[in-house]
């Protein structure tokens, strides 16, 4: 069986999808278009017009919906942000002034969500057994 595929952008299973995948997909949790070049296995941003496909026309737009005939899903799209901006722009601030961010501003729900199970569990736990 063929691992699941997510949502390039926020992750979501995408589930009951009909391979090959029409352009007007969707996920269902974040309303993203599916049929884009940030999904599909060619995708490389490393490599000129960040397309391994060379027979593929470029595409300008690589998170919207195309026409490319050489689509093919890849399992591997998403890749969580370690932190969200507005976190990562107060520990930026702090370290500038050398402040320590408060540790409500920790509590950021964007933050839990990019933790895996056993760093959130770490967490708690830290947060559980802090003498401060």
């Amino acid at each position: 069986m063929a691992d699941p595929l997510h949502c390039w952008k926020c992750g979501s299973p995408l589930q009951g999808l009909i391979l090959p995948m029409s352009r007007r997909e969707e996920c269902a949790r974040c309303g993203a278009d599916q049929h884009v070049c940030k999904l599909c296995k060619h995708y490389k941003a490393t490599v000129a017009d960040a397309c391994t496909e060379d027979r593929a026309e470029a595409v300008t737009d690589k998170e919207r919906a195309n026409f490319c005939d050489y689509f093919q899903p890849g399992g591997d799209a998403f890749v969580a942000a370690a932190v969200s901006d507005e976190a990562k722009a107060r520990q930026e601030l702090a370290a500038l002034f050398g402040d320590e961010v408060p540790e409500s501003e920790d509590k950021d729900i964007d933050n839990h969500q990019t933790l895996s199970e056993s760093d959130a569990a770490l967490s708690e736990l830290e947060k559980l057994f802090n003498n401060d």
